[in-house]
């Protein structure tokens, strides 16, 4: 296993420079350097402190990385059905939520609507694949039938609401809020 090369690709998924985690870390960007080309070691105590902020354990570090999920079938998705509200939402993956991205299923009732979302720093993407729906944000309102796109910012009330009298359904990916 190569230390430094794991250590430089968990810096780049943080979005740090070695110089930036090297302040974070009370350690010199050219330690970082040459840990990251596996020309010197840190201490044990360097090691964990690296790990700290970069937001990993030991145990997640030294995972086979092989045996990392990446394909995930129906019976690892998970589902909530508001039957009073009419929708049924389905989670992609069941990890979602230590993600960087959620993606799930929806699915709207004639005239069903999706909870209300409060303004957050989320980004959201939608595909409709059967159906019409209503993107309500703020004050203005938008509409998607089949085959159409939605892309915003969560930076308004939100939400989603069946405007016809059949069943819509369409895929959602929204970015974890950092508010």
């Amino acid at each position: 296993m190569n230390i430094g090369t794991k250590i430089k690709r968990l810096r780049l998924k943080n979005g740090l420079t070695q110089e930036e985690l090297g302040k974070r870390t009370d350690l010199s960007k050219g330690f970082i350097s040459q840990l990251e080309r596996d020309m010197n070691s840190p201490s044990i105590e360097t090691f964990f402190t690296l790990l700290e902020v970069l937001g990993t354990t030991p145990k997640e570090f030294f995972a086979d990385e092989h045996n990392v999920k990446v394909v995930y079938s129906t019976a690892d998705h998970t589902a909530h059905i508001d039957s009073i509200a009419g929708y049924e939402v389905e989670w992609l993956i069941p990890t979602s939520n230590e993600k960087e991205i959620e993606p799930v299923f929806l699915t709207l009732q004639s005239q069903g609507s999706f909870k209300k979302f409060e303004p957050s720093s989320a980004e959201t993407f939608i595909y409709v694949l059967e159906g019409k729906v209503r993107l309500q944000i703020g004050e203005h309102s938008y509409t998607a039938t089949t085959g159409d796109s939605i892309y915003y910012e969560a930076s308004n009330h939100h939400q989603l609401i069946n405007d016809h009298n059949g069943i819509t359904e369409m895929i959602i990916v929204t970015t974890q809020s950092y508010l």
